[in-house]
């Protein structure tokens, strides 16, 4: 992912506003705090957009987006 793609998840999210919790991504995924969530999933991005352990990362928060998307 890049520096941009990242910066573009970063101002949609910051855009889309903070969202009611909980948030059910799965049947194992529950975000139960918003904020929280995001920075500590943006952070690991930005500070190593490339590592491949940050694909569950990207993963994650691609799943967010689809679903604020969709609820708009």
């Amino acid at each position: 992912m890049t520096i941009q793609e990242i910066q573009q998840l970063e101002d949609f999210f910051a855009r889309a506003g903070k969202q009611q919790v909980p948030i059910y991504l799965n049947e194992a995924t529950v975000i139960t705090d918003y904020d929280h969530f995001l920075e500590s999933h943006l952070m690991p991005l930005k500070l190593n957009p490339d590592a491949k352990v940050n694909l569950p990362i990207i993963h994650r928060l691609q799943m967010l987006k689809l679903l604020i998307e969709s609820n708009i």
